[in-house]
Parts: C-alpha cells; structure tokens; sequence
C-alpha cells in the first residue's frame, strides 16, 4: 500500500495546448498511453458509500487492478490509501482483493456482488520533472467517463508527489496557472462516474472556511460535467460566503477579496482563465484541506 499524493486540476478547452507550450515542460517529450478503466461496485453501491473506488486498467498489455480509499484533503490536493498489482484477467482477482486492510470489515459477500458500473477511457500524457530532491510526475488525461448510455469529458492534470514535500505541488501549479487556464478539482474520476450513473451530484456541506471553498470547486466540477447554471450559482454562493464578515468568512482581507473576485467572474460566460485558477489556488493553498473527498 501507498499513499497517492496529488493535487488535481481541471482544464479549460485550450489548456491542453497551452500546458504543451508551456516553458516549465519545453524541451520534454512527454510519454503517451491509452488507458481504458471499467470501474466495479455492488449493485447497491457499497464502495461508492464508503468512498472506495476499485478498477481494472488496461494499459498495453498489462491488466492492473485498484484499490482506493477515502481522499483526505481539499482544494484539488488529496491523500488516498491506494493499492495496485498486476492481474491475469480477465476479471477481477477477488482473492487479491480480499486479503487487502480495507476489505476486512467489509462483509464477505459483497465481493460477490460486484459488477462493472462504468468506464473510463482517456490518453494520459506523463512527463517527469526533478529537481532539488524533489520528483513530480504530471499527468494530462483527456478522453471521456461513460457510464448509463450518459457521456462526460475528461480534461484534467494530476499532479502527483513522488519525493519531496507537498509544497512542491502548490509551487508547480502556480507557475502553469501563469499561463494555463486550470483549477483545483476535489472529485475523482470515480466520484464523477458513480454521479453520472446515479443521475445527480450532491454538493458538501458548508461549516467553515475549507468547507466552503470544497463546496464552491465540487459546484465548479458538477457545472463541468453538467452544464446546469444552477451548480455556477451554488459555486457564486459559496465563495461569497468566504467573502462576507462572519465566523465562515476568511481571516485575512486579501483572500477575501480573492473569494469576492471569484464570486463575480462567475457571472462571465468564459469564467475558467488563468487569472481565475491563480486565485483559486491561492485560496486553496492557504486554506487547511482537511475535508473527506470523494
């Protein structure tokens, strides 16, 4: 087991061009790999309620199969459990996925019950960059969720902390939000399926300042997914909350301008810019992410 360390951004439509062109990634030749995921869970969703998501990826000729946890975190950075190992196929290994610290308490039955519920199947393009004891691996995944006979896009950046501090994650994506017209994104790949085959999202409940920017980027990420304005107005409600006096506002004057700039960008048709992703992930960076993801 290993804790994945990243810190998810999606993108606007002419950001993976811009990310491409980017300086911190000129003169590196990214690796490229198709990577088709069918994602199971019981009938019921039982994973899904207890924020576990559990795939099969296919990745050449190699079958890989997953186990991850609840995320801790918020403001597009995360820390989930994950487990990976190569199976034979060409269904899950149920024996494998038994033995695992997370599916003691979990009634024997259910790996049983459970079924393909959707897919995923993107390009993920991968470069590495190191520097000073520091190794990150970037991740540009773009295709599509497909769950329901229902059709979203993928179009986001991972960032993912392979050595050094988690610091390094905010630095990187500040220097591409110069140029790239990103933000952070709480939902997995997995949360977004599991809300395209259910019919709806659900949006966290606010009770604090990190509540209230969790709930504004999970509005941004069902309005992506979605295209309902009334997700960008729980979006606008929430970082107004962080705006206004109150024990839910923010501390420091500055990000509560922050929080105001982002609440009237909103009423802009193309809101998603760099200007915007810049203040979001100031927002974010100094905000204490400690909310459960899904």
């Amino acid at each position: 087991m290993a804790d994945e360390i990243e810190l998810k951004l999606a993108l606007g439509a002419e950001a993976p061009e811009a990310l491409r062109r980017h300086p911190r990634l000129a003169g590196l030749v990214p690796a490229r790999n198709r990577l088709g995921n069918t994602y199971y869970d019981t009938p019921e969703g039982d994973l899904e309620q207890a924020r576990m998501a559990l795939r099969l990826r296919r990745d050449g000729e190699r079958l890989l199969q997953t186990l991850k946890t609840r995320g801790q975190g918020g403001g597009g950075l995360s820390t989930r459990g994950e487990w990976e190992w190569e199976v034979p196929g060409p269904g899950l290994d149920l024996a494998g996925l038994a033995a695992l610290p997370p599916m003691a308490e979990r009634d024997p039955g259910l790996l049983e019950r459970l079924v393909p519920r959707f897919a995923t199947d993107f390009e993920r393009e991968t470069w590495w960059l190191e520097e000073d004891g520091v190794t990150l691996e970037l991740a540009l995944d773009l295709g599509e969720i497909r769950a329901g006979g229902e059709i979203v896009a993928i179009r986001e950046l991972e960032l993912e902390l392979k050595a050094g501090e988690p610091a390094a994650l905010w630095l990187l994506a500040e220097t591409l939000a110069e140029g790239v017209a990103l933000r952070p994104s709480d939902t997995s790949k997995a949360a977004r399926g599991g809300a395209l085959l259910g019919g709806g999202w659900t949006l966290p409940e606010g009770s604090g300042p990190a509540t209230w920017l969790h709930r504004a980027i999970v509005a941004l990420d069902a309005l992506a997914d979605t295209g309902q304005p009334a997700w960008r107005d729980a979006a606008h409600r929430a970082f107004q909350r962080l705006a206004e006096p109150g024990d839910d506002a923010l501390a420091e004057e500055a990000l509560r301008d922050d929080a105001r700039v982002l609440a009237e960008a909103l009423d802009a048709e193309a809101w998603l810019t760099p200007a915007f992703g810049r203040r979001m992930l100031r927002l974010a960076r100094r905000l204490p992410g400690d909310v459960d993801l899904a």
